[in-house]
């Protein structure tokens, strides 16, 4: 009989194909029990996790959970999946390789390399059968360094995304969201406006905006307006100062095509990128943000789980050797990640599978309002993924979104979780806070300044 088996509490359980027992070994789901995969009983799910552990990690390269012909991401992970980096764990099963990725073999430098070895199925299915503590401790091993006008990843820092949104794109109320999340030290791994309108003379005033600021204050960061990649091709097109190329991705080919997007568009939009040539220490200008749920909303998940589709979306960044990548954890909503609980869970699952893959994960530690969930909860991941190396968060003007209408992470909370863990801004942001005055050092750490530095003061006094 085809398909997988196992004897679990005196009962033979049998799952068809790879694609179901994944779906059935994963711990529960809002999506999945919408989309009606997910196991039935706690019972079958561990049945299926206990089948899980005994499948060899070669039958991931076998058996696709969805067709070649039908996927183009498929065909991306199964033709540049790098048989020789694969080569040091090719005799696990996936139980196994939950206990190399937990022994003293899998060291910062192990993991790198076998990062082109592993395909989005094989971290999904091991990261099924981790606890909590698993995800955390593997995840803070492996560090992905990026680099465009400053340096992004390294251990012991944790950056975050200056987050301005407005909901008229007013110029003076993006700029007040700015220099407040300046001054509390935040906006390293990028400033960026997810813009109110899809007019591409907006963006590019916007663009422009964002320049000035960072060229008129000399700041080590990168700039980015979220809008579609087309927005973005043809802003360039136009002579536009961008920095970043954005778009929202997917782990399936009819989930992108849900976006307006393919692997040739995100190629042009990648060299487009590059051909502005604007980054100073290095040359990652992507940003893709991610999400579980987002296949199954658009229908396109051929019944494979969320948590898989997601980390087949992690296969479709690393194509393009992002500077950023951004699980929005939480803000799908609750028809996918029900409570505080599965959003705990998801992001951490995320952030383990991105790393492994090699991919710069970064997580919007967030919720929706009609969620079950609340900001103790996004306290205690916010706390995990720093214990687990994450790159970057969100910083927004008190953890409330007013465009977006979601909560987040405030500018605080970056504050909190750096000096309860011991961790730094990008180095060269760092620096420049320093000379800005807006951190000092004391007692061999940083805090923020007591004055309010004269240039933005300024600017400040500017504002309407």
């Amino acid at each position: 009989m085809a398909g997988f088996s196992t004897l679990a509490g005196g009962q033979r359980w049998h799952f068809g194909d790879l694609k179901t027992l994944l779906a059935k070994a994963t711990p529960r789901r809002a999506g999945d029990q919408l989309a009606g995969i997910a196991a039935d009983s706690d019972r079958e799910r561990v049945a299926a996790q206990m089948a899980l552990a005994e499948v060899p990690l070669r039958h991931f390269i076998e058996e696709a959970v969805i067709p070649y012909e039908q996927d183009e991401v498929t065909r991306l992970i199964i033709d540049r999946h790098d048989r020789q980096a694969f080569a040091p764990v090719a005799h696990l099963t996936v139980g196994d390789f939950r206990d190399w990725l937990l022994g003293d073999a899998a060291t910062e430098a192990s993991l790198a390399a076998l990062a082109p070895g592993l395909t989005p199925e094989m971290v999904a299915a091991v990261s099924k059968l981790m606890r909590v503590q698993d995800l955390v401790l593997v995840a803070s091993r492996v560090r992905v360094r990026t680099a465009f006008r400053n340096s992004l990843g390294g251990r012991g820092r944790l950056s975050t995304r200056l987050q301005p949104n407005h909901p008229t794109d007013d110029a003076a109320g993006i700029a007040a969201s700015v220099l407040d999340g300046l001054l509390h030290g935040n906006g390293d791994a990028v400033i960026g406006i997810n813009p109110a309108s899809d007019s591409t003379g907006d963006i590019i005033e916007l663009l422009k905006m964002l320049d000035g600021v960072i060229g008129g204050y000399q700041i080590p960061t990168q700039s980015c307006v979220l809008a579609h990649v087309t927005t973005t091709i043809e802003a360039i097109r136009r002579g536009a100062p961008v920095d970043l190329v954005f778009q929202s991705i997917a782990g399936t080919e009819r989930a992108n095509t849900s976006f307006g997007v393919n692997l040739a568009l995100l190629q042009e939009g990648y060299e487009a990128g590059l051909s502005l040539g604007r980054g100073s220490v290095g040359r990652n200008v992507m940003y893709f943000e991610t999400g579980q749920g987002s296949a199954l909303s658009a229908d396109a998940h051929h019944g494979v789980d969320q948590q898989t589709c997601e980390a087949r979306a992690y296969a479709v960044a690393r194509a393009f050797e992002p500077l950023l990548v951004n699980t929005v954890v939480g803000f799908i909503g609750p028809e996918y990640l029900y409570d505080g609980k599965q959003i705990i869970r998801a992001g951490l699952e995320d952030h383990f599978c991105g790393k492994l893959l090699g991919v710069p994960m970064g997580c919007d530690i967030c919720y929706t309002n009609h969620a079950e969930a609340d900001q103790d909860d996004m306290d205690v991941l916010l706390t995990l993924l720093g214990a687990a190396g994450i790159n970057f968060i969100m910083g927004i003007p008190g953890g409330d979104d007013v465009m977006l209408h979601y909560q987040t992470t405030s500018f605080h909370d970056a504050l909190y979780a750096r000096q309860v863990l011991g961790l730094r801004p990008a180095p060269e942001f760092e620096a420049w806070l320093e000379r800005m005055d807006i951190l000092k050092r004391h007692e061999g750490r940083f805090r923020l300044g007591a004055q309010v530095p004269d240039a933005f003061r300024q600017a400040l006094a500017r504002l309407p």
